[in-house]
């Protein structure tokens, strides 16, 4: 695929943003769903374990995914910061529980806001613009090994990060890219993301790891476009279909054990998220 230049007007900082086992991993399914089966040499906790846990909840992207699992009749237990904040982000809903985390503050508190009754685990954490340049590696290395750590504390063995295309740019030649130039300038952003998602991998718990392009806030333009990871180096995507992909690939087994990367664009034919994890080898 050629290279192509990553449009820096089009890429937001605040991106949400932050191992392998033989047999066939866990499949969450939606709460009309729920089968008792034993897959991966683990059997399903409890037929109530419904919830999904939103790490960076109120974020741009994180709001999405919330949004999103609610309508596919998932309950969501949504990590924020700040609850009173949250409460009034979103409307009133029996299935969405509000609970403290600051991904910053450790895996043992984290490990009690996910809790027993959480089934899986999405990160679209991102950090906050300041002068501290530390808070990338703070939110998007640390914090999310935190959340791994939290997970294995408490059983949970699905987990689903938001990263960012062009985290290994260095290893891909793009050291001269704009948007990898500037991401790295706040902190070492892409560098920090990149020391999450190899600790990820080595950590035996079945993720996956979602690297979108340019994130827009605005209702999407075109079709999804996957690829393999540090394949893609520019062009942007619809943050609602980057919610769209997280939620989807709770259903879908061949979501498991891989690291993707989406974009959108308008040429690209319509293909079901199932069928774009399905092209994507496992590695």
């Amino acid at each position: 695929m050629a290279t192509r230049l990553f449009p820096l007007s089009n890429y937001q900082i605040l991106s949400p943003s932050t191992k392998f086992f033989s047999a066939f991993p866990q499949t969450i399914t939606s709460k009309a769903t729920t089968p008792k089966m034993e897959v991966s040499g683990i059997t399903e906790k409890q037929e109530s374990k419904k919830k999904i846990f939103v790490a960076g909840a109120t974020g741009a992207t994180g709001k999405r995914v919330v949004d999103q699992l609610l309508a596919k009749g998932f309950e969501v237990k949504a990590g924020v910061r700040n609850i009173e904040k949250a409460k009034n982000t979103f409307s009133n809903n029996p299935s969405l529980e509000f609970v403290k985390a600051d991904v910053t503050e450790g895996s043992a508190k984290l490990a009690e806001a996910i809790g027993n009754d959480s089934e899986a685990v999405i990160c679209a954490t991102g950090f906050s613009r300041s002068w501290d340049l530390t808070q990338p590696w703070k939110v998007d290395n640390l914090g999310t090994v935190n959340l791994v750590e939290a997970c294995q504390k408490t059983g949970v063995n699905r987990f689903i990060l938001v990263s960012s295309i062009l985290v290994n740019g260095a290893a891909m030649g793009q050291l001269l890219n704009p948007a990898y130039i500037f991401l790295n300038v706040f902190g070492l952003t892409l560098i920090a993301k990149l020391q999450a998602e190899n600790y990820i991998r080595k950590s035996g718990i079945n993720y996956t790891i979602i690297r979108p392009g340019g994130l827009k806030n605005d209702p999407p333009s075109g079709n999804i476009i996957m690829e393999p990871e540090d394949t893609l180096s520019g062009e942007a995507i619809s943050r609602d279909q980057v919610a769209e992909v997280a939620v989807e690939a709770l259903d879908i087994p061949e979501s498991s054990f891989k690291v993707v990367e989406i974009v959108s664009r308008s040429e690209a034919p319509k293909c079901s998220i199932k069928d774009l994890f399905a092209s994507i080898k496992q590695h």
